[in-house]
């Protein structure tokens, strides 16, 4: 019964990969407009303030997936930039003493979030696959006032390779 959960798990894993890459290959920086990102991608899981009156629209796939995509739309409603956010260039940004909210806009939803209730912090996991396909977690760690204390990057203990299933 868990072997089924797992594959059933997996294909639909690999079924959103393989969709939203053919999606993503239909649009084109500074040529594809707001409709055309929410006709390929869907409602956004949030729309930031982006600089200049631009805004970043959030599409997650944790924690199923691997990926969180930041979607730039420019005021004239043209697609500037599409980024895969959960990358190691991406958490080098994220410093001790950074707000969490920062870190949120950064790295979209987090796959979970766990409390430390007696430590007084709170861990948000991402998971991202580390070339060429390791599936790992990257966390951050808050503290009471809501900042980055500190972060580490692990194996992904829930992934295939790890419970020694089919990788």
């Amino acid at each position: 019964m868990r072997l089924c959960g797992w594959l059933l798990a997996l294909g639909a894993a690999l079924g959103v990969a393989g969709c939203d890459r053919q999606r993503l290959e239909k649009l084109q920086e500074g040529v594809s407009t707001e409709a055309d990102v929410r006709a390929q991608l869907g409602q956004p899981e949030n729309i930031w303030d982006g600089p200049g009156g631009a805004r970043i629209l959030e599409y997650n796939r944790n924690p199923a997936g691997h990926e969180n995509y930041m979607v730039t739309i420019a005021p004239d409603g043209k697609m500037t930039a599409l980024r895969q956010v959960l990358t190691p260039q991406t958490f080098a940004r994220i410093q001790p003493g950074m707000p969490m909210e920062q870190v949120r806009r950064m790295l979209g939803k987090p796959a979970k979030k766990t409390p430390f209730a007696l430590k007084g912090e709170e861990a948000w996991d991402w998971r991202y696959m580390e070339p060429p396909n390791q599936s790992k977690y990257f966390t951050v760690w808050f503290d009471r006032d809501l900042h980055v204390v500190r972060t580490q990057s692990g194996p992904d203990t829930d992934s295939a390779e790890m419970r020694g299933g089919p990788s």
